[in-house]
C-alpha cells in the first residue's frame, strides 16, 4: 500500500510504511509552533524511523535544535530568492548510516567528471523517435512502462488514475515513443507559487537504455519550465544510479547533498542525492 498525503495543521505530508518514515512535503509557517511536536507524537504512534522534512534556510536552527540534521540545500528555491534547506530526523540510529558509502561516493565522482569532460550539448533525438508532453490518453501504457522499470516507488506511479489525478494538478508528463510505444518517460512536478520544478519520475525501458534518452527528456522539460516561466530546478535522484547523476551533472545540475535512507524505490529504502539548477 501506498504512503498517504495529507495535512498536518496548515502543512501537507506524505506519510506511511512504504518509506517508513514522513515527509514534511510543503511547510506553512503558520504551523512553526506546534509543526515539530506533530511530527514527533505522529512518527512515535506509526513506528517510523525517519522524519524527513523540506523548510525554509531561516527555520533550520529551529530544527537543528529538535534533533535534525540538514542533509541537502537548494539556494533561492523559493521565486528564485528563499533558500531551502532538506533535513533528516532520525528514530533509529540504523537508518541514518550510508551503505556502501564508497559505492555513493564513486557515482558523484563519476558524475562531476563526465559533465567536466562531456558538458552536455543540446541532443537531438535518434532516428524515428519523437518527444510529446502527455495525456490522460497516455496514462495506461505510463502505468506499464513504471511497472517494468520500478519495482517499488514512493508514489503510486503504477496506477494510471493516480496519474490523472496529478495531471490534472501540478505534474507535467513528457514521454518518447518509438513506432507508437511509450519508451521512455519522466515528469516536471511544478509548484507555480514557488516557481521551481522538480525534475522526476524518470523511467526507461530496457531495450532503449544507453542512447541519453533521460537528458533528452529532461533538456525538453527544462525548455518548457524555462517558457513557462520557473525559476529552480531540482531532482532528488537515486544515489547508486550512475545513469540519473550522471545525467544532471552533464545537464549543469549542482549537487547540493545525499538523503540518508530515505526513499523505498525498486524494492528497498536507498540513499538519494539532491540537484539543482537555476534557469
Amino acid at each position: 500500500m501506498s504512503d498517504v498525503i495529507e495535512t498536518l495543521g496548515y502543512s501537507h505530508i506524505q506519510h506511511g510504511k512504504e518509506n517508513n518514515r514522513i515527509y514534511l512535503m510543503k511547510y506553512d509557517p503558520r504551523d512553526q509552533t506546534q509543526i515539530i511536536t506533530k511530527l514527533d507524537q505522529l512518527a512515535i504512534k506509526a513506528g517510523y524511523t525517519k522524519i524527513f522534512v523540506k523548510i525554509p534556510q531561516i527555520e533550520e536552527n529551529l530544527f537543528s535544535q529538535a534533533g535534525y540534521r540538514r542533509e541537502a540545500r537548494i539556494p533561492r528555491f523559493k521565486n528564485g530568492r528563499e533558500d531551502y534547506v532538506f533535513m533528516g530526523k532520525y528514530l533509529d540510529e540504523k537508518r541514518a548510516v550510508i551503505r556502501e558509502r564508497t559505492v555513493v561516493n564513486q557515482v558523484l565522482a563519476a558524475a562531476q567528471d563526465k559533465a567536466k569532460n562531456n558538458p552536455g550539448a543540446y541532443l537531438t533525438l535518434p532516428q524515428g523517435m519523437q518527444v510529446k508532453i502527455l495525456s490522460p490518453d497516455d496514462t495506461l501504457a505510463m502505468a506499464q512502462v513504471y511497472k517494468q522499470v520500478f519495482e517499488t516507488y514512493p508514489f503510486p506511479i503504477h496506477d494510471p488514475d493516480y496519474l490523472v489525478q496529478t495531471m490534472k494538478d501540478n505534474i507535467i508528463y513528457f514521454g518518447i515513443f518509438f513506432s507508437g510505444q511509450l519508451i521512455a518517460l519522466a515528469s516536471s512536478e511544478t509548484d507555480s507559487v514557488f516557481q521551481n520544478s522538480e525534475m522526476t519520475d524518470f523511467a526507461t525501458l530496457e531495450d532503449y537504455r544507453g542512447q541519453n534518452l533521460s537528458l533528452i527528456l529532461l533538456q525538453q522539460m527544462e525548455k518548457t519550465m524555462q517558457n513557462n516561466g520557473y525559476k529552480t530546478l531540482y531532482t532528488i535522484a537515486r544515489a547508486f544510479a550512475f545513469g540519473m547523476n550522471v545525467t544532471f551533472a552533464k545537464a549543469g545540475y549542482t549537487f547540493s547533498g545525499t538523503l540518508i535512507n530515505n526513499t523505498n524505490i525498486s524494492g528497498r529504502i536507498e540513499s538519494m542525492n539532491v540537484w539543482y539548477k537555476q534557469i
